[in-house]
C-alpha cells in the first residue's frame, strides 16, 4: 500500500479550479493547500497569477508529473478535464458533487472509464478529500474559521460522508484529541475504504481508525481488509444506512446501496469486528483508545463518592457485557479495616461524599490484581475532591498498566482535573454511561483488539 503514501504526503499539487477569491470554494481551498510541505500549482485559463505564485491555464501546462490533482469544477466538465490528466497526475481528487447521488450514473461511469484508461487514481467524486496535519496537507474546501483543525495525533478518520468527517474531526478537537489523517472519499468510483485500512494498518503516526460508512463496495475485500487493520490497531465502524429509510438515504447520499444492515452487523460479529451503535459511541470509544491500549478481560471495579453515579455505571456495565464481580472477600476485610464504616464496601466501592483523597488509590491498589479495568467517579462538588487526585489516578495508571477510565462531574476543581487526567493519558467523561462506553472499547482485546 505504499502507493498511497503519494496520495497522503504529495510533493506537489495541482488545484484545478482555483480562485483567488475567499469567497469562492477555489480560493478557500487554495489558501489551505498553501501551507503544504511540497509544490503547489492554481490551475484556472483566466489568471497568469494567483496569490504571487504562477497560475497555469490547464494541467498540460503544469510541469511535470504532480502527485496529486485537486479537480473542483461543475461535474459536466470533469469528464474532459480529467483526459487533460493522462500521464499529468498520479492521484486526481474529484471534490465535484453530481454524479450518481443525484441520478447521473451515466456521467460518474464515464469518469471511471476514463479513469482506467488514462492509468489514473480517483478520490471521490463527491468528496472534501483529505487532511493530513503530519504533511500540512489539507484539501478541505472549508476556512478555519468554520472549522478549526485538530491538532496532530494518532487518530485516523476515514468517512464516507464529508460532513460526518466535519463532525468527527471537530469532536477530536474538543476533545482534546489528535489527528493523524482523515479522508472523505465519497462515492469511491477507485479508492475505497478498504485499500485506506491497508495502508493505515502500516503507519506509524495512526494508532487507531475511526470509519463512517453507508454502504460497502466489494464485500469481502472491506472484510479482509478490515480484519487485516484490526489485528494491528483498534478499528471503530460506524454503520449508517440501518433501517429502510437510512438506505434509502445512503443511496441518495452517495449512489451506492447500502445493503442488508442486518447481513451486515452479522459478518461483522463473525469477522471479529468492533461496531459501535451511534456517534457519541464513536467519539467515546476513539478517546478512550487514543490514550491507552486495549487489554484482555472484562472484569470491572468502579469506585465511586457517588452511590447514584455509580448505579448507573453498574446498569451500563450489565449492557456492555461488562463484569462487576463481587470484591474477594480478604479486600472486603482490608477495606473495611481502612474505610469509615458509612462506607459501601462493594463493587461498586462508594466513598460517598465524605470521601478523602487518599482513600481513591487506597481502594484502587486494594483490587488492582483482581480487575481487568477501573471506571473512577468523582463528583468534585465535595471538600474531599481535590487536584491532589490526578496525581494519584496518574501514579496507578502507569503502575498497574491496566484501562482506567474516569468520570467527573462539573464543579469546584473539575476544568483543571480534567485537563491533568488528559495530560497523563486518562480519558474522562461527562456522565458514568459515557465512561462506561470507553472502558468496554478498551476490554476484551484478543490479538491486539476485540470485536
Amino acid at each position: 500500500m505504499k502507493e498511497l503514501t503519494q496520495l497522503f504526503f504529495p510533493k506537489s499539487v495541482a488545484l484545478i479550479g482555483a480562485s483567488p477569491s475567499e469567497e469562492k470554494l477555489g480560493g478557500i481551498a487554495l489558501r489551505n493547500l498553501l501551507g503544504m510541505k511540497g509544490k503547489v500549482y492554481p490551475v484556472n485559463p483566466r489568471y497568469d497569477e494567483m496569490l504571487g505564485i504562477r497560475c497555469y491555464p490547464s494541467i498540460r501546462e503544469v510541469p511535470g508529473v504532480v502527485d496529486l490533482s485537486v479537480l473542483m469544477r461543475p461535474a459536466d466538465e470533469v469528464p474532459g478535464i480529467l483526459a487533460e490528466h493522462a500521464g499529468k497526475a498520479r492521484f486526481v481528487l474529484i471534490v465535484s458533487a453530481g454524479f450518481a447521488e443525484i441520478g447521473a450514473a451515466a456521467l460518474q461511469d464515464e469518469v471511471i472509464r476514463i479513469g482506467r484508461e488514462e492509468k489514473l487514481r480517483l478520490v471521490g467524486p463527491n468528496c472534501l478529500g483529505i487532511f493530513n496535519p503530519y504533511h500540512r496537507l489539507d484539501t478541505l474546501f472549508l476556512p478555519h474559521g468554520c472549522l478549526k483543525r485538530p491538532k496532530r495525533g494518532n487518530v485516523a478518520v476515514v468517512s464516507q460522508s464529508g460532513a460526518l468527517m466535519m463532525c468527527i474531526l471537530d469532536a477530536i478537537r474538543m476533545a482534546n484529541i489528535g489527528i493523524s489523517k482523515a479522508i472523505n472519499y465519497g462515492n469511491a468510483v477507485d479508492l475505497d475504504a478498504p485499500e485506506v485500512y491497508e495502508y493505515l494498518a502500516g503507519d506509524d503516526t495512526t494508532a487507531v481508525v475511526v470509519s463512517y460508512l453507508e454502504s460497502v463496495g466489494d464485500g469481502r475485500r472491506f472484510l479482509e481488509a478490515a480484519r487485516f487493520l484490526s489485528e494491528r490497531k483498534p478499528l471503530l465502524i460506524l454503520k449508517a444506512g440501518k433501517g429502510e429509510g437510512g438506505r434509502a438515504a445512503a443511496f441518495s447520499h452517495t449512489g451506492r446501496l447500502a445493503g442488508d444492515y442486518q447481513v451486515f452487523h452479522s459478518l461483522m460479529n463473525q469477522f471479529g469486528l468492533r461496531e459501535v451503535a451511534g456517534f457519541d459511541d464513536l467519539l467515546d470509544a476513539a478517546k478512550a483508545v487514543s490514550y491507552q491500549r486495549p487489554a484482555p478481560g472484562n472484569r470491572v471495579c468502579i469506585v465511586t463518592n457517588g452511590g447514584g453515579s455509580g448505579v448507573l455505571a453498574a446498569d451500563e456495565c450489565a449492557r456492555q457485557g461488562l463484569e462487576l464481580p463481587d470484591l474477594p472477600e480478604e479486600v472486603r476485610i482490608g477495606l473495611r479495616q481502612a474505610f469509615p464504616s458509612f462506607y459501601t464496601i462493594a463493587n461498586p466501592i462508594d466513598l460517598t461524599g465524605q470521601v478523602r483523597i487518599e482513600d481513591y488509590p487506597k481502594a484502587l491498589h486494594a483490587v488492582r490484581d483482581q480487575y481487568d479495568g477501573f471506571l473512577v467517579i468523582a463528583l468534585t462538588g465535595v471538600p474531599g475532591v481535590t487536584l491532589g487526585l490526578g496525581e494519584y489516578l496518574r501514579t496507578f495508571k502507569e503502575a498497574v498498566g491496566k484501562p482506567l477510565v474516569v468520570h467527573i462531574a462539573q464543579g469546584g476543581v473539575a476544568p483543571r482535573l480534567i485537563r491533568q487526567l488528559a495530560q497523563a493519558g486518562i480519558p474522562v467523561y461527562r456522565s458514568p454511561e459515557r465512561a462506561v462506553l470507553g472502558l468496554a472499547a478498551l476490554l476484551g482485546s484478543r490479538g491486539g483488539w476485540h470485536g
